[in-house]
C-alpha cells in the first residue's frame, strides 16, 4: 500500500452501566461527585450518557490496537475504582439483568432533555449500552465505499458481541434484546446505501433544511460516516463485557476494513448484498448469537457461524499481519469456543437457579459475574 492509503487509526467508545454493588440494582441517582472524579482521572475521555445510571469512556485516537488495549485498560480500571468508592461498580453490559426502565432517570443536559421530549416513551427505555468502534478514513468518497461495503459484515460482528439476553428480569429468549429498544428510533438499523459522498450529504441536508435532525449526529445507523470524527463508525455491536473481546472485535472490524480497501486498489470490492438479505442475519444475530448459523448470501443457504468467520479470519489474515493485531484477532476464536457475555449470563443464571436459588437470587447473582467479567485483564 502507498503514503496516501487510510490511516486506519482506532477509536473505542464503550457505555457501562453503574450498579449498587449491596443490591445488584441500577442506581437510579449518581452520586453528586461520581463525575467530576472520573472527570479528574479519565479528563474528557468519560463523559455522561442518556441516563443517571449510564457512564461512557471514550479511547484516544490509537495507532493499533495494542495502545487501544492500554487505554481501555486505564479507562476500565479508573471508572472502576471511582464508582468503588461509592459502593457502585460499572458492568459492560447492554442490558441490566433485573431493573426497570421505568424507575431509570435521564441526564439534566439540553441533548437529553430534547432527546427524550421528542421520542417520548422510545427514548425512556433506553436503558441500554453500545460499543462504537471508529476506523480512521479521512477520504470521505471512500468512507462512503466502505460503508456500503461493510453493511455485510454487521450481522457477525453483531453476533459475537451479544450481552443483553435479559431484560425486566426475564430472559428475552434473545442473545441481543438491545436492538429491539434502540430500533424504535427513528434513522436506526442498517445504513443506506449512497452512490457518493455528495448524495449522502444531500440526504443529510435535506432532513436539516427541515428541521427535523440539527446535524448527522441523529444518524443512528449501525454503521455511519462519523460526524465528529473523520472515521467510519460501526454501532451495531453490543458492549462486551470482556476487554479481550473487545479487543478481538475491534481487530476484526478492523481488519474487514482494510481488506475492502486492499480489494478496491486492485479494482475489486465486496459483493453488495440487498438490505432485505442482510437484515435477515442481522435477525439471527440478534435472536441467536452464533448458535444457529447464518445464511451465506453467496451460496443462498445456513451454514455454521464458525464457517463464515472461519472464511472472514483467512481473508483478513495479511490485514492483520499489517495491522500488527494478529494476536488480539485470534480471540475471535475464544469467543466462539466460550461464548459471548450472553452466553455465561444464561449459563449463570441456569446454574443458579438449578441449585435452588430463586429467580431474583440467581439474576443478583447474574449481575455479580458482570461485574467480575467487567475487571476480567485489568491492572486494578
Amino acid at each position: 500500500m502507498k503514503r496516501n492509503d487510510p490511516a486506519f487509526t482506532i477509536g473505542v467508545e464503550e457505555e457501562y452501566l453503574l450498579v449498587d454493588k449491596q443490591t445488584r440494582a441500577l442506581v437510579v441517582d449518581q452520586p453528586p461527585s461520581l463525575m467530576a472524579e472520573a472527570e479528574e482521572k479519565c479528563g474528557p475521555q468519560v463523559t455522561s450518557e442518556l441516563l443517571r445510571s449510564q457512564i461512557e469512556i471514550g479511547t484516544k485516537v490509537c495507532n493499533n490496537v495494542q495502545e487501544v488495549r492500554e487505554d481501555l485498560c486505564r479507562l476500565r480500571s479508573n471508572i472502576i475504582a471511582v464508582a468503588d468508592t461509592h459502593g457502585l461498580a460499572p458492568i459492560a453490559a447492554s442490558t441490566h439483568p433485573f431493573s426497570s426502565w421505568t424507575e431509570q432517570k435521564h441526564t439534566a443536559k439540553d441533548r437529553y432533555e430534547e432527546l427524550t421530549h421528542e421520542m417520548q416513551g422510545a427514548a425512556r427505555r433506553l436503558v441500554i449500552c453500545g460499543m462504537h468502534v471508529h476506523v480512521g478514513i479521512a477520504d470521505d468518497e471512500l468512507r462512503i465505499d466502505l460503508m456500503n461495503q461493510m453493511s455485510y459484515f454487521l450481522p457477525h460482528l453483531l453476533a459475537l458481541s451479544c450481552s443483553s439476553p435479559f431484560w425486566n428480569g426475564r430472559d428475552t429468549g434473545l442473545k441481543s434484546y438491545r436492538l429491539t429498544i434502540f430500533d424504535a428510533l427513528p434513522r436506526t438499523g442498517l445504513p443506506e446505501r449512497f452512490a457518493s459522498w455528495a448524495e449522502y450529504q444531500r440526504h443529510i441536508n435535506i432532513l436539516m433544511d427541515a428541521g427535523l435532525i440539527e446535524d448527522s449526529t441523529r444518524m443512528w445507523w449501525d454503521l455511519r460516516p462519523s460526524a465528529r470524527f473523520p472515521t467510519l463508525e460501526t454501532r451495531i455491536m453490543d458492549v462486551c463485557t470482556r476487554l479481550e473481546d473487545t479487543l478481538a472485535l475491534t481487530s476484526l472490524l478492523a481488519c474487514i476494513m482494510r481488506m475492502m480497501y486492499r480489494l478496491r486498489t486492485r479494482n475489486q470490492r465486496w459483493r453488495i448484498y440487498t438490505p432485505m438479505l442482510i437484515r435477515e442475519n442481522r435477525w439471527r444475530a440478534m435472536r441467536y448469537s452464533f448458535d444457529e448459523g447464518m445464511i451465506d448470501l453467496a451460496k443462498g443457504v445456513v451454514v455454521p457461524f464458525e464457517d463464515l468467520i472461519e472464511e472472514i479470519l483467512e481473508l483478513v489474515a495479511e490485514d492483520a499481519k499489517a495491522l500488527d493485531c494478529e494476536s488480539e484477532l485470534s480471540g475471535v476464536r475464544n469467543i466462539l469456543s466460550r461464548g459471548t457475555s450472553a452466553h455465561r449470563q444464561l449459563k449463570e443464571y441456569e446454574l443458579e437457579r438449578a441449585a435452588g436459588a430463586s429467580v431474583e437470587d440467581s439474576l443478583k447473582a447474574v449481575v455479580d459475574t458482570l461485574i467480575e467479567d467487567t475487571a476480567e485483564g485489568l491492572k486494578l
